[in-house]
């Protein structure tokens, strides 16, 4: 499996997710926790907590998956060196996106920093897109639209739950 198209493909899919995974994720749970008049500092925390633990989950499940289906794929053990360098592509995208949406809660603080994170988080799905698809040789927009919605439901999802059990 480790032919360069295939190695190219599994670094660059490695690279899309993290980052996708990271802004969808983080801005999802902040918006969630802050449409709940949480305490900035709780905000924050849980912000750190979360892209510092899911970029490390994400790494070993990249790791652990790539593993098992280069070793399915030539029916012996393999070399753990690519499914290694994915794993690391997958953390430090994940580490890194994740404070495109912390970011305002650091600057701003708490309920006004929402609608800045939100935006942010948005402008980088469309760019992320927008960027997977000129690599590709996509058309630009449609994948940059599609990543936008996409991710824009995870936030309203964010929203919606933190609203309602604001409620209680």
């Amino acid at each position: 499996m480790n032919h360069p198209n295939s190695t190219t493909a599994a670094n660059f899919r490695n690279f899309i997710f993290g980052v996708e995974d990271s802004l969808v994720s983080t801005v999802g749970l902040l918006s969630g926790i802050a449409i709940a008049d949480i305490p900035s500092k709780t905000i924050l925390l849980t912000g750190i907590v979360l892209i510092f633990v899911e970029a490390f989950s994400m790494a070993v499940g990249s790791y652990l998956s790539e593993h098992s289906v280069e070793e399915y794929l030539e029916k012996r053990a393999v070399s753990s060196l690519q499914p290694l360098v994915n794993s690391l592509i997958m953390f430090f995208s994940y580490f890194v996106s994740g404070f495109i949406p912390l970011m305002p809660y650091v600057v701003l603080g708490g309920r006004a920093a929402l609608p800045v994170s939100i935006t942010a988080s948005l402008i980088a799905l469309l760019g992320l897109g927008m960027v997977g698809a000129k690599i590709s040789g996509v058309p630009v927009w449609r994948s940059g639209l599609r990543m936008f919605l996409i991710g824009g439901a995870a936030v309203l999802i964010g929203v919606l739950v933190g609203s309602s059990i604001q409620q209680f």
